[in-house]
């Protein structure tokens, strides 16, 4: 009895310290993530030089009963005034009997240089954040801590981004969330992290060209979040044909795994990871999987029709 009513409580908890990458952070993160990174950091809006969009759903932890299952789509694009950009990002995110939606709008400066571009960058948005407690049926039907549903409370936040990027490397380092929301109402037992917490990024890529038809991209994504150890995702992809990528991944202490992606053209992409898990619960998953979907509309400054590699 004692260890059902533990389950449920960490279950509820999973609002706070569920991570994709299986370590303490609340954000939602993918494998992809050098390719979603305006959900981050809002510099990233404009750096397409059109309008950008892109899709992921990511199915975390398969076969493992309240695994998280997430969705997002951001759209960015420079305004005719182009040092100015703009952007958005919608995130659905659901574990067990939680579920988050974010919606944000990003605005981006661009200082250009000739080689380069440094942009800076703000997010702000809403977290609307619910729990279906009663769908838990917990062991003691009286239980005060799981007697109502948490019903749709919308968490407003904002957050800041820099980037300096050309055409071959990018770095950026962003802070999306500043404001510590606490997320239940109330006290529950064995539960003291009831707020949304800061979380700090430092993402950096680059390409080299190994020959006419191939070229690598190593990326790199560092993570921060008070109360947690530090993350890290290191990715390298190999490029050929300027259409087709494949690469391999590792989350540390976490994850490893391998990546695809598709270029039909220098508009429409398409993109698959899966992850095997490394860490203890690897013992109940067959792994997680990830589909990307990105497309770009019109084209670039003074018809740059060149892939994009970032």
């Amino acid at each position: 009895m004692l260890k059902r009513k533990i389950h449920l409580i960490l279950l509820v908890a999973a609002a706070c310290i569920h991570t994709l990458s299986g370590r303490a952070q609340q954000d939602p993160m993918f494998s992809q993530y050098m390719f979603n990174i305006l959900s981050i950091n809002p510099a990233y809006a404009g750096s397409a030089d059109r309008l950008s969009m892109v899709g992921i759903h990511r199915s975390q932890w398969v076969n493992f009963d309240g695994a998280p299952i997430t969705q997002t789509v951001t759209v960015h694009s420079p305004l005719r005034k182009e040092n100015i950009s703009i952007g958005g990002s919608i995130i659905n995110d659901q574990h067990g009997p939680v579920k988050q939606t974010s919606v944000f709008a990003d605005i981006s400066y661009r200082i250009f240089f000739k080689e380069s571009k440094l942009a800076f960058g703000l997010k702000t948005g809403v977290n609307l954040f619910s729990a279906n407690l009663l769908d838990l049926n917990p062991f003691l039907a009286d239980d005060q801590a799981f007697a109502a549903n948490i019903s749709t409370k919308p968490l407003p936040n904002f957050g800041f981004g820099a980037m300096w990027y050309s055409k071959r490397w990018y770095v950026g380092l962003s802070t999306p969330r500043l404001l510590q929301n606490k997320l239940l109402e109330g006290e529950l037992p064995n539960f003291t992290d009831n707020q949304e917490r800061i979380h700090g990024f430092l993402i950096a890529g680059y390409v080299w060209d190994i020959n006419h038809y191939v070229r690598f991209k190593p990326t790199i994504l560092l993570k921060a979040v008070n109360g947690a150890p530090p993350g890290m995702d290191l990715t390298a992809n190999f490029m050929f044909y300027d259409r087709f990528w494949v690469g391999a991944m590792y989350r540390w202490q976490d994850a490893v795994g391998a990546l695809v992606q598709y270029e039909v053209n220098n508009k429409l992409k398409f993109g698959y990871a899966y992850d095997y898990v490394t860490s203890d619960i690897g013992r109940y998953t067959s792994g997680s999987h990830e589909l990307m979907i990105g497309y770009d509309f019109g084209k670039g400054n003074k018809g740059d029709v060149s892939p994009r590699f970032f």
